[in-house]
């Protein structure tokens, strides 16, 4: 069973009290209200006040309603905020009447549960975020950490490696739903997670009024980086004349890699900024590597998973966001409005043909260069084969300077 340890209230939470959002308020049984919300495009939800029964290895949550009078009705729920991939574990959601027997508790809780799971697209940084942990900040916060989680399809590493994350969430065990042998009996569980769109908060979409600046505060909270009024770091340190603003460069592996890195390390140095280097992975130490980022005026990679640690840096810092040829479409919805709604700054560059291997591979004449609206046109699979999966960068410094220019104007 996986868990996190109690840990003490008295730590940083008023904060969160301050910027005048709603806080939880204790749920009440409704009558003639339903139970599961299956209308959201992006994810079902379930909320059950009252008299919630969670039945751990048979991935079932029953609702005892205050009448047995009604017909009983029964869900079945893809826990996680994707409810359109097969393969996330779904939770069955029954409401008993009159002629069905309620299991027998056996153990008594006074606090609300959230049941989810993960799996999904885990283990990308983006998709950990966007899919799990800013959707459990979305249903969790209001809790103010007086929430108990259980976990379906859990997956021991990511608990491990966002531990800081679920202890700002929750100050009691997590549970592993699927290996739980009790009745658990609870006055309000919901089950799966709420989400407004991919790496996005609509605040008018939340009661509480959650907004991605909350979120991205919330996390730097929880890895203890310092509070939202201490500026960027070269301006907190300004009156040291070797001081450099700082760029973080975002390797990447596989794909989409700076096939000329010696030069845009030298270009990046020319302009004024202190370089380091980051090749951010699954294994890494999160905790280090936060504080890495917070040390940063600006991160700067091609258009990938690696830019979501964006939500490590301070306010007023800078996103430099490298598009490869033929997604511009999708740039700024991925990371430029999460960037400007968590309260940085941002710079796009957009990379030409002569910039992109693809050239050199298929040629001016062929379809995926003179007419990447066709290739998009033909589906995502074929936008993922040549310009997510098959396309590397020869970054022009000469043209990228603009924008650098522009990166250190936001940071001076």
């Amino acid at each position: 069973m996986a868990y996190l340890e109690n840990a003490d209230c008295t730590d940083p939470i008023e904060k969160r009290r301050t910027t005048g959002l709603v806080q939880y308020t204790k749920c009440t049984p409704g009558t003639g209200t339903t139970i599961c919300d299956l209308s959201n495009q992006r994810y079902d939800i379930c909320e059950l006040c009252g008299d919630a029964r969670t039945i751990g290895h048979s991935s079932t949550v029953m609702y005892v309603p205050q009448s047995l009078t009604s017909n009983g009705e029964e869900w079945s729920i893809p826990a996680q905020s994707r409810k359109s991939l097969p393969w996330i574990k779904k939770v069955t959601v029954k409401s008993i009447n009159a002629s069905q027997l309620e299991p027998s508790c056996t153990s008594r809780h006074a606090i609300p549960a959230i049941v989810f799971a993960l799996g999904g697209f885990t283990g990308n940084i983006w998709h950990d975020v966007s899919d799990v942990l800013l959707p459990l900040f979305l249903t969790a916060h209001q809790f103010d950490r007086d929430v108990q989680l259980l976990i379906t399809n859990n997956q021991p590493w990511f608990i491990k490696k966002y531990s800081a994350i679920f202890h700002r969430i929750t100050k009691h065990k997590i549970i592993d739903f699927d290996t739980d042998n009790q009745v658990r009996c609870y006055p309000h569980v919901i089950v799966g997670l709420r989400s407004h769109r991919d790496f996005g908060i609509d605040p008018n979409a939340s009661p509480q009024n959650y907004t991605m600046m909350d979120f991205r505060l919330f996390v730097r909270e929880s890895y203890g980086l310092p509070a939202p009024e201490v500026d960027i770091p070269y301006r907190a340190d300004k009156d040291d004349p070797e001081r450099k603003p700082r760029i973080m460069l975002i390797g990447r592996g596989k794909t989409r890699r700076f096939m000329n890195a010696p030069d845009v390390l030298q270009g990046l140095d020319w302009f004024g900024f202190e370089v380091v280097k980051a090749d951010p992975r699954i294994d890494s130490n999160l905790d280090e590597f936060v504080r890495l980022v917070d040390s940063c005026d600006a991160i700067m990679g091609a258009h990938g998973a690696g830019l979501t640690n964006m939500v490590f840096l301070r306010s007023g810092a800078v996103l430099v966001h490298i598009v490869p040829y033929g997604i511009e479409f999708m740039a700024d919805g991925f990371y430029g409005a999460p960037a400007r709604d968590m309260g940085l700054r941002h710079v796009q560059y957009s990379i030409s043909p002569d910039e992109s291997t693809l050239l050199e591979k298929y040629g001016w004449n062929h379809t995926v260069i003179k007419d990447p609206e066709a290739i998009r046109n033909s589906g995502w699979e074929k936008v993922g084969e040549f310009y997510m999966s098959a396309q590397d960068i020869v970054l022009n410094m000469t043209r990228f300077g603009p924008s650098l220019l522009k990166a250190i104007e936001f940071i001076m």
